[in-house]
């Protein structure tokens, strides 16, 4: 089970990293070409800023200065996205501490209990940035394809594609930890094979000569003698 736990620990670890990536990134969102006659300039929003570029390869963002005029959306978005890097974060931790092929974390017992937790976190972590990539793409995709939006509207970014692809490699390796326990709990038992109990003996035996004849006598013969009616 030790490479099964090596592989989570590679899923969730890469995973976490993607979930840095996307929270950081600023293209959760990019403005559609299909409906624009202006091609050379384009915009990008993410979660902390919105940036613009154009075809010269000069961009300038601007920060979100405040929060509360931030929608709604990008605050749980926001939420979300810092639960899943903080989640991702401590779940590497405990998963260092309960792989078999580290010295640290106690007894084998210890061990499991530690593995098992960090799949769990690493589930949540997966689950929460899951959630949030998916609350923002149905924003994108409702005001998309509404007729009645007029504003500007925007397409799928990279930072979502990020987020899920590092939220699905999280839940794998939160499976494969709560699973990697399962190996303790099939340890061999030992058998021990039953004689009967021993019992006191029932004869004498004596050694006549050199010739290795026995001569076993009934020792209740030997009170016949002796007897009282």
């Amino acid at each position: 089970m030790s490479r099964a736990q090596i592989s989570a620990l590679v899923f969730g670890v890469g995973g976490f990293g993607a979930l840095v990536a996307a929270t950081t990134s600023n293209e959760w969102k990019v403005t559609t070409r299909a409906s624009s006659v202006i091609t050379a300039t384009w915009v990008y929003q993410g979660l902390w800023m919105n940036c613009a570029g154009n075809a010269l390869g000069s961009f300038h963002c601007r920060p979100h200065f405040t929060i509360f005029k931030v929608e709604g959306y990008i605050q749980a978005c926001r939420g979300l996205m810092i639960a899943a890097v903080s989640l991702g974060f401590f779940g590497s931790i405990f998963a260092l501490f309960g792989m078999k092929c580290t010295k640290v974390g106690g007894s084998e017992k210890a061990k499991a209990k530690i593995a098992c937790l960090a799949g769990i976190v690493f589930i949540l972590s997966g689950l929460c940035s899951m959630t949030g990539c998916s609350l923002y793409a149905n924003k994108i995709t409702t005001e998309f394809f509404d007729p009645l939006y007029v504003e500007q509207k925007y397409e799928l970014g990279a930072a979502l594609f990020i987020g899920w692809a590092g939220a699905s490699l999280c839940i794998i390796g939160g499976v494969i930890f709560c699973f990697s326990i399962s190996d303790n709990n099939k340890a061999p038992r030992m058998g021990y094979a039953y004689n009967g109990a021993t019992s006191v003996m029932s004869s004498r035996t004596k050694f006549q000569g050199g010739g290795g004849d026995f001569k076993t006598t009934n020792p209740s013969k030997q009170f016949d003698k002796n007897a009282y009616v």
